[in-house]
C-alpha cells in the first residue's frame, strides 16, 4: 500500500512540475512585454508577438457613455509608442494571472495596473492568446480592459 501511495505523490509531483514550467514558459513571452514596455524597446516587443498578431482594447467614452471596443489592429501604433522617446516609464503590473493550456494553445487573464512612472493611470484585465510555434511560446492575441474605477490602486 505504501508503494501505491509513494508511486501517485511521484506522478503528482511531477504533473505539477511540468504544469508550473509549462506555465512559466506561457507567461515569458508577456513578462518580456513588459520589460520591454519599461525599457521603450520595441524591437524586443516584437519578438514577443507572432507576425500575424492583433490588438484590441476596450475603454469608457465618455463622449459616448458606454464601453467601445477599437476596431482597428492597435500594433503597430503600440510599437510606435513604446519606440518613440518618452521621458515617463510605462509600467504595467501583473498583479493576478489565471494560465489555462491545451496543447499549443494558452491562454492568460491577467489583472493588471497601469503607472505613467510614478502615477497611477488605470487598471484592467489584459487576455492574451498565445501559439507554441517551434517550441516557443508566441502572442497571437491581446484584449485589454481601461478604467480608473474600481482598480486596487
Amino acid at each position: 500500500m505504501k508503494k501505491i501511495f509513494l508511486v501517485y505523490f511521484v506522478l503528482l509531483s511531477f504533473s505539477s512540475f511540468s504544469q508550473s514550467t509549462e506555465n512559466e514558459l506561457v507567461m515569458e513571452p508577456i513578462n518580456r512585454l513588459f520589460a520591454a514596455m519599461k525599457s521603450g524597446d520595441s524591437t524586443l516587443i516584437k519578438t514577443c508577438f507572432h507576425a500575424n498578431a492583433k490588438m484590441q482594447s476596450i475603454s469608457f467614452s465618455k463622449k459616448m457613455n458606454k464601453d467601445v471596443l477599437s476596431l482597428e489592429n492597435e500594433f503597430q501604433g503600440f510599437l510606435k509608442a513604446i519606440g518613440t522617446p518618452h521621458s515617463e516609464i510605462y509600467d504595467e503590473r501583473i498583479l493576478k494571472t489565471d494560465i489555462k493550456i491545451d496543447g499549443s494553445l494558452a491562454t492568460v487573464w491577467a489583472d493588471y495596473e497601469f503607472w505613467l512612472g510614478t502615477k497611477f493611470l488605470h487598471c484592467g484585465v489584459d487576455h492574451f492568446t498565445l501559439f507554441k510555434e517551434n517550441g516557443h511560446w508566441k502572442i497571437i492575441y491581446l484584449a485589454d480592459t481601461r478604467r480608473t474605477t474600481n482598480c486596487k490602486q
